[in-house]
């Protein structure tokens, strides 16, 4: 399937979000910021789209378990955030980033991308689709549980965040999630996988003002 076949399939496969009452007596909790981290892509890579399974000019598809991730990006009104730029990047399947001050000795991925750079829809919504990241030595904090980095520029809130996967062996010692104040917040929900088998999961952000 090409990207553009890919991207598409997954276009039609909107998952319905939420509905929340504007009432301020039910505002929600605005997600947990937390580190950009040492991983952190100074030098963007050309390629940054949506599809960070295939890289432009490559054949191959990265190594690793294909998934999707989508969600909202809302206030704590529960009203959406359109067009936030959202900045994602993440380790390979093998746990290693593409970033020369990780010393991790775990393989590099050329086919994967790494990084993406998205915007969210009208109704917040946005969608990426990549490989599940591998755990890797996070030094004196331990291993790392997988994660997805997110950087989220609204109107007016930034958030950094980091998405976890549920039922991870590793999220119960991970160093940041195990002492987050509200981790239920940054745990994606699995919503089953695509017609295609593909796994998928949702996670919504929620800053204060949009």
């Amino acid at each position: 399937m090409s990207r553009r076949q890919l991207l598409g399939h997954f276009a039609g496969a909107v998952v319905a979000a939420p509905a929340f009452s504007q009432d301020p007596r039910n505002r929600l909790e605005p997600t947990p910021q937390e580190i950009v981290g040492p991983f952190y892509p100074i030098a963007k890579p050309v390629d940054h789209d949506a599809d960070l399974t295939r890289i432009v000019g490559r054949r191959e598809r990265a190594a690793g378990q294909v998934i999707e991730v989508s969600g909202r990006v809302m206030d704590l009104a529960g009203r959406p955030v359109p067009d936030a730029e959202l900045e994602i990047w993440q380790a390979n399947a093998a746990g290693r980033y593409a970033h020369p001050s990780d010393d991790n000795p775990a393989p590099l991925d050329p086919n994967f991308q790494g990084y993406a750079r998205v915007t969210t829809d009208t109704a917040g919504e946005y969608r990426i689709v990549t490989i599940k990241p591998g755990a890797y030595p996070g030094g004196r904090r331990g291993m790392r549980t997988p994660h997805i980095h997110f950087d989220l520029s609204g109107r007016v809130d930034r958030l950094v965040a980091q998405m976890y996967f549920p039922g991870e062996p590793l999220n119960a010692t991970d160093a940041l999630l195990s002492t987050n104040i509200r981790p239920a917040m940054v745990l994606a929900t699995d919503i089953g996988p695509a017609a295609s088998g593909i796994p998928r999961y949702r996670w919504d952000m929620i800053v204060r003002r949009g």
